[in-house]
């Protein structure tokens, strides 16, 4: 059953728009980011223009983060006053980041840009990660102490100054780092279409050192609203929001999201680690072999603005 996207100028397979929707929702409820770090590229591998992808998949990761940040409140897993916090820094994050992805399009440079983000981000985070999480597994399954430091043992960020006590996070830490996290995930959110957790997630966990049930959560608090305020402001200035593949993917995420918060919460922290640092890593190297492969057509016309 095929249906047309009026944006994307393209007819797509429903069935595989819905498949990609509650799978990239089931990650988005276990693995606590929004998923856009999947949609995105799905999006693209699927013949969706990248311009259309983007701002399309931001608009997807709104609709399973918010099913996956209710679970996560009523299990009293979400701070919703550190959320507050990064919101701030991923508002203006986004702000920039749209006139960025503006400035590239215009330039023509927008698709290689995205791709070359996904490559070098995906990859570094989803090794760094992987490796971290294999050796946490090992040291348990030796029972040897893990390195990992508890949540109140400080480093250099805690010295920072202008600090505030997050009570849910266990943590008393300063707001410059939680704003500079914020405004970062801001900015790829808009470029990459991307709710930035598989940055935030790990940040939060090894730089802030906040405790990984809470920061579940409190990434996907934060997600919802940088990505909502990032999909209308692409769709007032660049036009790219396709509806139809946006309301397919959002009632697909949302189911999908409700099942992927109930395994997640079944998993040890460094098993999930693991498994996103496996499915990061997956996807940057799937972007990484598109750019070196000839492409069958070696030219193509685009109309820009």
């Amino acid at each position: 059953m095929t249906i047309y996207l009026p944006i994307a100028e393209l007819s797509v397979n429903i069935f595989i728009i819905l498949g990609m929707g509650a799978a990239v929702g089931f990650l988005s409820g276990m693995f606590g980011v929004g998923g856009g770090f999947l949609i995105t590229p799905l999006l693209i591998f699927y013949n969706i223009p990248p311009v259309v992808a983007v701002a399309t998949g931001a608009n997807q990761v709104v609709a399973s983060s918010v099913s996956g940040a209710i679970t996560h409140f009523r299990r009293g897993t979400l701070d919703i006053k550190l959320g507050v916090v990064l919101l701030f820094g991923g508002l203006v994050g986004a702000s920039l980041g749209v006139f960025i992805f503006s400035w590239l399009r215009r330039q023509g440079q927008l698709d290689l840009v995205i791709s070359l983000l996904y490559v070098v981000f995906l990859g570094a985070v989803g090794a760094l990660m992987l490796m971290e999480s294999l050796n946490a597994m090992r040291r348990a399954a030796r029972n040897e102490p893990v390195s990992l430091k508890r949540p109140g043992q400080h480093n250099w960020v805690h010295r920072l100054p202008f600090k505030m006590r997050f009570k849910k996070s266990k943590i008393y830490l300063s707001v410059l780092p939680i704003l500079a996290l914020g405004f970062a995930i801001g900015i790829l959110t808009s470029v990459m279409g991307v709710g930035g957790g598989f940055i935030m997630v790990p940040a939060m966990i090894y730089l802030l050192r906040i405790p990984t049930n809470v920061v579940v959560g409190t990434s996907l608090f934060q997600i919802i609203f940088t990505t909502a305020y990032t999909t209308v402001v692409q769709a007032a200035t660049n036009y790219s929001v396709d509806i139809v593949l946006a309301f397919i993917l959002m009632v697909a995420g949302v189911i999908g999201a409700q099942y992927g918060v109930r395994v997640g919460q079944k998993l040890r922290g460094e098993q999930l680690r693991a498994l996103l640092g496996l499915l990061v890593l997956a996807v940057g190297l799937r972007l990484a072999v598109e750019l070196v492969l000839t492409p069958d057509d070696l030219y193509s016309i685009a109309i820009g603005g």
